[in-house]
């Protein structure tokens, strides 16, 4: 039997990369927001790098200074992503579409449309939607948390019955007879749940694979749960190894619960590396990297995860002995032991802000080796599936990556050296599936 092999996916949104000043720095071209060509060439590099998917998170909502940083997501995850289909072929693409402010019908034809243009290679990230000015958008308010994960349930079932209205085989293309489908096998799935309704079918035949993965990235019991019962892929934030060993056999007990191979569902941890020639050159890029960010505020906040009161004029120096024997790690925030660890290395605030001790996911700033151990360790310890990749720096970072990091993984074992397949369902080990997974209980089934 095959050892198992780290899957990874990447982070390509905004045109720029995971940090705010990435805009800003050497070599980037500042239009690549709306530039679709700069965006093919990062995912044909990483295409390069045999990494299995690109993922767009998205949130329907403008929440940045526009003064100094540029949009945290794509003008549009599905226009993005089908341009990056089109340049590529092999790597999947999966985007992020609300199960909280979209129809089934728009979801299903959106993605199925996607699968089909890029040969088998889609996959949908279903999560709900909880900013209120990203509700607002759509002119409404964000229901309560149970509703939304009712709702949630109800949409990926309308959406998969509806990716499987038509049959395999419904698509004769018989020239001579003048028959284009076999209408008998094209059926409405009329489809009515308590929140969504949809009747069908679509107009859209299968793909390659049939029809997208589905991904999922919701946090607590309910999106564990959602998880378990319809994600091949499921995106995490754990800050530690014995956090992501917790999740991931959590969910592995939960999907078994709901009558699938725990095996089928992967864990992406999510993950921002910074790779340059030492530590020292990683450190100094992402210290230009936050020269667009408010380091004053940072301080504060760092001071609030170690137990002190930091002022801004201490940010070119180390903490005092005096303020590391009183420090301690904030017991609700789990970023907040390895931000004392660093600081207790004698590093200056500044540096200790650019080891990314404050940021949405576990930090490596160093050489592709340094990377390339993290990335061994989490996953020998069996804390995740493989990583979700934040590239501080599209322009150079990718490319850092796959020629730096990559080769290492591959000398290690643990990762692929080609793609074994055509489709995203091959790169993840998916088995096959159209419409409705049938091992799933009727119980949880949207009423019909």
């Amino acid at each position: 039997m095959p050892s198992p092999q780290i899957l990874l996916a990447i982070q390509i949104a905004n045109g720029y990369g995971a940090q705010p000043g990435a805009w800003r720095m050497p070599g980037v071209d500042p239009s690549a927001y709306t530039d679709m060509d700069t965006l093919v060439r990062y995912a044909q590099a990483a295409e390069r790098g045999k990494i299995q998917l690109i993922f767009l998170a998205d949130t329907a909502v403008l929440d940045v200074d526009l003064e100094q940083q540029a949009p945290h997501f794509a003008t549009d995850p599905l226009v993005t992503l089908t341009s990056m289909a089109r340049g590529t072929e092999r790597i999947g693409v999966v985007a992020t579409s609300s199960t909280t402010f979209n129809e089934p019908f728009t979801i299903a034809r959106q993605f199925k449309a996607l699968d089909v243009a890029s040969h088998g290679r889609a996959g949908w990230n279903a999560v709900t939607t909880s900013m209120p000015a990203a509700a607002a958008n759509f002119g409404r308010t964000i229901p309560p948390r149970s509703e939304k994960y009712a709702r949630a349930d109800e949409v990926v079932r309308a959406v998969q019955a509806l990716w499987g209205s038509w049959e395999q085989d419904a698509w004769v293309r018989d020239v001579p007879g003048r028959r284009f489908a076999d209408a008998s096998k094209v059926a409405p799935v009329n489809v009515r749940g308590q929140y969504v309704a949809t009747r069908g079918p679509l107009a859209i035949p299968p793909s390659e694979q049939g029809q997208p993965v589905v991904f999922q990235a919701g946090g607590g019991a309910q999106g564990l749960e959602l998880a378990a019962r319809y994600a091949t892929g499921v995106y995490a934030n754990p800050f530690s190894i014995e956090e992501g060993r917790a999740h991931r056999t959590e969910l592995r007990r939960a999907a078994e619960r709901v009558g699938r191979d725990p095996d089928e569902v992967k864990l992406f941890a999510g993950f921002m590396p910074s790779i340059a020639t030492d530590r020292r050159a990683a450190l100094d890029r992402r210290r230009m990297l936050d020269e667009s960010v408010d380091l004053h505020q940072r301080v504060a906040y760092l001071g609030a995860m170690i137990g002190l009161r930091l002022q801004p004029e201490q940010l070119d120096l180390p903490l005092t002995r005096e303020q590391l024997s009183v420090a301690r790690p904030a017991p609700g925030d789990p970023r907040s032991a390895r931000a004392l660890q660093v600081a207790r290395e004698g590093w200056t605030l500044r540096d200790v802000l650019a080891h990314g001790v404050i940021d949405y996911h576990p930090v490596v700033t160093g050489t592709a080796e340094d990377v390339a151990d993290h990335m061994e360790q989490w996953f020998d310890a069996e804390a995740c599936d493989g990583f979700s990749l934040a590239i501080d720096v599209y322009h150079d970072g990718i490319d850092a990556f796959v020629d730096g990091v990559v080769p290492l993984l591959q000398q290690r074992g643990i990762y692929h050296q080609d793609y074994a397949g055509t489709t995203l369902r091959d790169h993840l080990g998916a088995p096959p599936q159209y419409g409705l997974d049938p091992r799933l209980s009727p119980a949880t089934a949207v009423a019909r």
